[in-house]
């Protein structure tokens, strides 16, 4: 029998893509399922569970991102201040006019791995409402979500 060895990468070795994708194109589960892949790097296949080889990844269009059913007043965000009562909502509609961009963050948040490196993933997207961005000088290859 062969003596086979199995790849562990180093996080010497991590090489990162610029990824775009305009989340105007599919749901926001769509959009935000492959936007944690491209994070996490679970398509390479250099993947390690334990080290954080994903890529960055530039969201445009985040308030344009389509949801399907009722969503658009049923789904609601909540956050808390820390102190006794301090709890808020707001619906999908209130968030997309005042924060577009914490649609899609809460969602690929909540796709990411809750562990360590959950944090640095994080760190690695950007999103933008509109359809400029600010990330033109790192040339981010153009991904399709269907």
């Amino acid at each position: 029998m062969a003596d086979s060895k199995t790849y562990v990468q180093k996080p010497a070795d991590v090489t990162r893509r610029w990824i775009l994708i305009d989340a105007k194109d599919a749901p926001l589960g769509r959009v935000a399922t492959a936007v944690a892949k491209y994070l996490i790097g679970k398509y390479k296949p250099t993947y390690t569970p334990h080290v954080d080889g994903g890529d960055y990844v530039v969201v445009i269009n985040a308030a344009e991102v389509p949801v399907t059913g009722a969503k658009e007043t049923d789904k609601i965000y909540y956050r808390h201040s820390g102190f006794p009562g301090g709890i808020k909502d707001a619906q999908l509609k209130d968030v997309r006019e005042k924060f577009p961009e914490r649609i899609i963050e809460n969602a690929v948040r909540g796709m990411l791995p809750k562990n360590k490196l959950s944090p640095a993933r994080m760190e690695r997207l950007r999103v933008f409402a509109g359809s400029e961005h600010a990330h033109t000088a790192q040339t981010p290859e153009k991904v399709e979500v269907k």
